[in-house]
């Protein structure tokens, strides 16, 4: 499918009122006590069995209220950065003279949902479960969103109940950050699943017990499943013994509902189906607070970019030409667009953050200085470079995808690029992601639009960057990369003081920055629009949220 010209921008809110209604036409769907129902942007529930999917909308939604990661970030804070805090481990270290190896202490009196205890043996089965093909819990389906978040990780081994040592394949600071995204199922239910499933091997009888696990999972998590329907609902009822006293839900019953369409998710919210939407649209936002619910935003570290292509024969492989598109694109008009609801970026990370740098390269609106560099590189109003970019029309953080994409394709028009649009489902792109351009995924196109979480340096910058992570072990797409680059990543990687790390990285994007292996189009803002009765709301300055804490009246 290509997209050549904009369309309005959003259709009128009751021309989906019908549509809203029949997503929530099913059991149980209108609100109860302390219940509290929430639109999703993605197009299907996120995988519940341990690694969700669907982006980060799946860490949101499936991930952090179900399970538990030794480390997590705390989002108990609107006005101050997320950092890295305790969560199933209570302390960790780096070995002093094998900077391979890390010693996590493990929190003690954890119980998963099905009452079994957590414990080092319980964190050794979940690594395995993605990284041990040997291991009878190894599951395929779980690895592409894990092993490219944590690309070092090796292996696990028990010391004792509370402490397990972890390996990496060499020295990697990032460590303690990307456990953030390893969840913790409980073992011995996965075992009862198994021990009942069907299968001819025990490869086929591990498929079908994460299969009945998906269905009815056991983490530690502070909501417990209750109820999954695929495409349709997911249902959590509050887990009132959870170990951290504060976190314990004062909310019985969370509803999560798929709801791609901006305006569905809006009308849902207006006609009272549901509580809390992701990404209204940004023409109803006025119409929102008119009628009494409240807008949540917050500066987050949260970046809406086309990712460029390296490979042979790509239009991007000129400087001029990466560096004209960052200069042709008005923020500002989008800004307006979306109702206020974005930043407009410098970069990867915002002016005054500690890996900023100093980049020379200053990204702003300056159509004069486009066209001439465009005009250097040999193009022109009668002779435009072609491009393609692969996009969604929905999915986690991607904001509104298909009125953003295609201002910014009327935005660079002026400056002599031809641009068109491959509009493919939302998990898709993600999956095609890992791929990289030279797959046939890629349909040709030369740039991929998904927006991605820059709170930690992996997610930020290295995984973009680095020859190591060159598809599928992670996300650099586009094959950019040089031994300039990894020099710095190194440096960065295996500099375990926090103020040696923080220079370092800013050398890596003042780097990046410079040589523009992205179109940076916006920042997110993380709007969400919720009922008033929804209370003790936290919009952190994070990609999540924490739903534990909230409370209704």
């Amino acid at each position: 499918m290509k997209r050549a010209a904009p369309a309005l921008f959003l259709k009128p809110l009751a021309a989906c009122a019908a549509l809203a209604i029949l997503a929530l036409a099913a059991p149980h769907a209108m609100a109860q006590e302390k219940t509290l129902r929430i639109a999703m942007t993605a197009a299907d529930i996120p995988r519940t069995l341990g690694q969700p999917d669907q982006g980060f909308e799946g860490n949101r939604f499936t991930g952090i209220p179900i399970y538990d990661s030794l480390t997590q970030w705390d989002l108990s804070k609107a006005d101050a950065p997320s950092v890295l805090i305790p969560g199933l481990a209570t302390s960790w270290a780096v070995d002093a003279k094998d900077k391979t190896k890390w010693v996590f202490k493990l929190r003690p009196g954890v119980k998963f949902h099905d009452g079994s205890a957590f414990t080092a043996d319980a964190v050794v089965w979940n690594v395995q479960k993605v990284l041990d093909k040997e291991a009878v819990q190894f599951d395929p389906s779980q690895v592409g969103v894990t092993a490219s978040r944590m690309p070092t990780l090796k292996s696990a081994r028990k010391i004792d109940d509370t402490t397990v040592e972890l390996t990496t394949s060499e020295p990697d600071a990032f460590l303690p950050i990307n456990l953030t995204n390893l969840f913790m199922a409980s073992p011995a239910h996965w075992q009862k699943k198994f021990d009942a499933a069907a299968g001819a091997t025990p490869a086929d009888k591990a498929k079908a017990a994460w299969t009945a696990f998906a269905a009815d999972p056991a983490g530690s998590g502070p909501f417990k499943v209750t109820r999954f329907v695929a495409r349709e609902r997911l249902e959590l009822a509050a887990n009132k013994t959870y170990w951290d006293a504060k976190r314990v839900p004062k909310i019985d019953k969370v509803v999560m509902l798929p709801m791609p369409e901006a305006n569905a998710r809006t009308a849902a919210l207006l006609g009272g189906q549901v509580d809390w939407i992701e990404a209204p649209a940004p023409d109803a936002m006025a119409q929102i607070t008119q009628r009494g619910f409240k807008i949540y935003s917050n500066a987050q570290p949260h970046v809406w970019p086309w990712q460029l292509s390296f490979a042979e024969g790509s239009p991007w492989l000129d400087k001029r030409v990466r560096q004209a598109a960052n200069l042709c694109i008005d923020r500002g008009g989008m800004k307006q667009l979306l109702g206020g609801m974005m930043a407009e970026p410098k970069g990867t990370v915002p002016p005054g953050h500690p890996w900023f740098g100093k980049p020379t390269f200053d990204i702003k609106y300056d159509v004069k200085a486009a066209q001439a560099l465009m005009t250097q590189a040999g193009y022109s109003a009668a002779k435009p470079i072609k491009v393609k970019v692969q996009i969604s029309a929905s999915g986690s953080g991607q904001m509104q995808p298909l009125p953003m994409n295609e201002f910014a394709q009327q935005s660079l028009k002026q400056c002599y690029f031809d641009v068109q649009f491959d509009v493919i489902e939302w998990n898709t792109l993600f999956t095609n992601w890992r791929k990289g351009a030279k797959d046939p995924s890629a349909n040709g196109a030369n740039a991929v639009n998904i927006s991605f979480a820059a709170m930690d340096p992996f997610f930020a910058m290295v995984r973009f960057v680095s020859t190591k992570a060159f598809p599928p072990v992670s996300n650099n797409w586009g094959y950019y990369g040089s031994p300039e680059v990894d020099k710095l990543v190194a440096d960065a990687r295996t500099s375990f003081d926090d103020k040696a790390r923080d220079v370092a990285l800013a050398k890596l994007h003042t780097h990046i920055v410079d040589d523009a292996p992205f179109v940076w189009i916006a920042h997110d803002v993380g709007p969400r629009a919720m009922s008033a009765k929804v209370k003790n709301v936290v919009q952190p300055k994070s990609w999540f949220i924490d739903i534990a804490t909230m409370t209704m009246d």
